[in-house]
């Protein structure tokens, strides 16, 4: 019964979201973006704080930041790795990547950030630059899709109105 209750409210927090399409597509690839670092336990204050900076929807940032899992925690981490340490020029081999994925698996969010930065400074640079290469990867083509479905969800609430007078 209080799922039910919790999800209803979601929703009905979600229809009455405001703002222009610009803004609340904004906030989603700020959330996404920042979601694809590897900075977790700072996913939400990051996210709330791009949004202020360039004047997006904060909510949907937030939201945004949800792509960043226990489901795909993992993936988004392996590669963040793999694509900086490329980037980088040095072998990605998993010696460096086995205290994350240990610390991910035995769901101690809050130590990923202390066992990368005891990988040392290449490591530390090899997963913020593969989480920036992630991000904009993922943010970009994100912020077009959700700027046209909140531009049609603001049409479809606006004829809903209508409907309704």
């Amino acid at each position: 019964m209080r799922f039910n209750r919790q999800f209803r409210y979601i929703y009905l927090r979600l229809i009455r979201l405001r703002g222009h399409p610009h803004e609340l597509a904004l906030g989603m690839a700020f959330g996404i973006f920042i979601g694809m670092t590897p900075t977790l336990p700072l996913h939400t204050i990051l996210a709330i704080a791009l949004a202020l900076a360039f004047k997006a929807s904060k909510i949907t940032a937030v939201v945004g930041t949800l792509i960043c899992n226990p489901l795909t925690i993992y993936f988004i981490y392996n590669y963040c790795y793999k694509i900086g340490s490329l980037i980088l020029g040095f072998d990605h081999n998993t010696k460096f990547l086995s205290p994350v994925v240990e610390a991910i698996n035995h769901g101690e969010f809050f130590n990923i950030i202390t066992t990368i930065l005891g990988g040392g400074g290449m490591v530390v640079a090899a997963f913020l630059l593969g989480g920036i290469v992630l991000g904009i990867l993922f943010a970009v083509p994100s912020y077009g899709i959700f700027f046209y479905f909140f531009k049609a969800f603001i049409s479809w609430r606006k004829s809903r109105k209508l409907v309704k007078a």
